[in-house]
């Protein structure tokens, strides 16, 4: 997708975040490497809403694959909302896209797409999609 296509109207599944100063690197702008955290705490927050256990025993889920692409340098402070969306279900896996956009101005800063799969830790495996999930997908 075109980044012009983004548009934070398509995305129902929304969290705010704000850059802390932390972040920055020695050019002044937020670094690269903190947008996996910032998609991180967005993707915890849609995951807890499922109910899915978070352990490294029994089944739960494990990420297989991140792609961020940048769209624009973000400086601090800022507002951020993580648009969020379901894309791509499989049959042990699932896609769910990301997008940041500015909060003042809804410019997108970056857009991701991260591959989660459903695990068995004990059999250590891919497991079936819970219906969990693809009650969130069509819904």
């Amino acid at each position: 997708m075109v980044k012009s296509e983004y548009k934070i109207e398509d995305y129902k599944l929304r969290h705010n975040l704000e850059t802390r100063f932390r972040d920055l690197d020695s050019f002044g702008h937020v670094n690269n490497a903190v947008y996996a955290s910032y998609i991180e705490s967005a993707r915890v927050s849609l995951l807890n809403s499922w109910d899915i256990p978070r352990s490294n025993h029994g089944k739960s889920i494990i990420m297989a694959s991140l792609k961020i692409n940048y769209h624009a340098q973000l400086e601090h402070p800022s507002s951020l909302i993580l648009g969020q969306k379901i894309v791509r279900l499989g049959r042990t896996s699932f896609d769910i896209e990301t997008v940041i956009f500015d909060s003042q101005d809804n410019r997108v800063i970056c857009s991701a797409m991260v591959v989660i799969v459903c695990f068995d830790f004990d059999s250590q495996s891919p497991v079936e999609l819970y219906d969990s999930i693809k009650s969130a997908y069509e819904g």
